[in-house]
């Protein structure tokens, strides 16, 4: 059904076009404007008043002018054709099929921004998901329906840590495997061609739902973006009852698109130039993950963001950090080590690991080898610092002792091949391995009776 059409625009200022017709018109509405030649461009209402509406349009405005363009306000909200056949597709950051093929073959259409998740509807999140990467199965358990973010920097391997994990992600108690949603904003195109390759050369591609929207596209189509992808997702999670795994590459890309955009809204900047919503826009993101109660589905997400100077207390990183729960740092010092993956022992956390490991989840001396591998490599850096001030000539035997426990550490059990997809057996097996190499009354966060059965002799 066709919307209401105007003609004739009362000014155009870069990517926003003002039409003095604002009567039933909503916010986040999608309009169409035609040029003189009839060519059709899609925006969206950024803002309302009483007597104008403001559009920004997904793309150039060159070639509209103020007296002979058309504005069609199409009473209607953003919107995704989804169906079983969006797995194997890629499409725009507007959901619009790019790889050539037909478009979704469904009468389904979805709301792109979603709807609210009733809190008492959502189950509480406790299958372990196996990553098949010890420093996050070990030490920052993945769970199903949790959101886990990747806090990286410019230049470290974030993309290959992201494209193991979707390789190599399972459930052991499922016995399924996922289905992935990869949606990239603001990304080169090298990046996007890089997932891409690996997805076909690892056999998971049928089971992708590609949205990109690279480098070059305009702002407004990156704030779609992620919002199209997780409409996908939960179709496929809570109507086709799959396990989703949403992977979000680049939030920093997003939020700065979020910037650009309040800016051109004329509205009161917050830290570092974002808007004062920024928490509360993230939030509409990340809290379209989990399962709910009746659905065999979940959507689990691992949004990936670049800290601007490796600084966590940058407003991206920091607010997600209270939004999410917990997240993986990757560490440049560890890079430039050549360890791989560079997961900073430390300030990584998985605050829902505590209830998806133990005995019946995983195993029972899960928890107690993972807390004193935290507590002996936190000794660790305690050590280095002190040996950076009075030599390491001067340490103790034991300090020197967890200097050796600190390089196998990194060497043995973060470090890993890219390819390598580590049991949880092994990764555990590792662990124990590694406080052997401590004194037992060292040992003070495990059981008696785990040091029994456990620590090799």
């Amino acid at each position: 059904m066709r919307g209401v059409e105007y003609k004739g625009l009362s000014r155009i200022e870069g990517p926003v076009v003002i039409t003095a017709h604002s009567r039933n018109v909503g916010f986040n509405e999608v309009v169409a404007v035609y040029d003189r030649e009839g060519e059709r461009r899609l925006g969206r209402v950024i803002d309302l008043g009483r007597d104008y509406a403001a559009v920004q349009i997904f793309g150039s405005t060159s070639g509209l002018s103020t007296t002979f363009s058309r504005v069609e306000f199409l009473g209607r909200p953003m919107e995704l054709r989804v169906g079983i056949g969006l797995l194997g597709r890629v499409f725009n950051g507007l959901g619009e099929p790019i790889d050539g093929g037909a478009p979704i073959f469904s009468s389904t259409c979805a709301d792109v921004n979603g709807l609210p998740i009733n809190p008492y509807a959502r189950t509480y999140p406790r299958d372990f998901i196996q990553t098949g990467i010890s420093s996050i199965d070990g030490m920052n358990t993945l769970i199903r329906g949790q959101k886990l973010p990747i806090f990286s920097g410019n230049g470290l391997p974030h993309n290959r840590l992201a494209a193991q994990i979707v390789r190599q992600a399972k459930i052991l108690t499922a016995g399924e495997n996922f289905v992935i949603v990869f949606c990239a904003m603001g990304v080169k195109y090298d990046v996007a061609r890089f997932f891409l390759d690996d997805f076909e050369h690892s056999g998971v591609l049928s089971n992708v739902a590609l949205f990109l929207s690279l480098a070059d596209s305009p702002s407004l189509e990156r704030l779609i973006a992620p919002r199209a992808a997780l409409t996908a997702a939960e179709y496929l999670a809570y109507q086709q009852g799959m396990h989703v795994l949403v992977v979000m590459t680049d939030m920093t890309n997003y939020c700065e698109a979020l910037r650009e955009v309040s800016s051109i809204r004329g509205e009161v900047p917050s830290r570092k130039g974002y808007p004062g919503y920024l928490y509360s826009d993230l939030a509409s993101l990340y809290e379209r993950a989990g399962k709910i109660r009746g659905s065999e589905g979940s959507i689990t997400q691992v949004p990936i963001l670049t800290m601007p100077n490796d600084d966590i207390s940058h407003p991206v990183p920091d607010l997600s950090g209270y939004i999410t729960e917990g997240q993986i740092v990757l560490d440049r010092e560890l890079f430039q080590k050549g360890v791989y993956p560079p997961v900073a022992g430390l300030p990584s956390l998985s605050r829902l690991m505590k209830d998806g490991i133990g005995e019946g989840m995983t195993r029972e001396d899960h928890k107690d080898v993972s807390s004193q591998l935290f507590a002996a490599y936190s000794k660790v850096k305690q050590v280095r610092n002190l040996a950076s001030i009075i030599g390491e000539e001067e340490l103790s035997d034991i300090d020197k002792l967890y200097l050796k426990f600190g390089e196998a550490f990194e060497r043995d059990f973060i470090s890993q091949d890219e390819y390598e997809d580590r049991s949880l057996e092994q990764t555990l097996g590792i662990g124990w391995k590694l406080l052997a190499m401590l004194p037992q009354d060292e040992l003070l966060r495990i059981k008696k009776e785990f040091l029994e059965k456990y620590l090799p002799r």
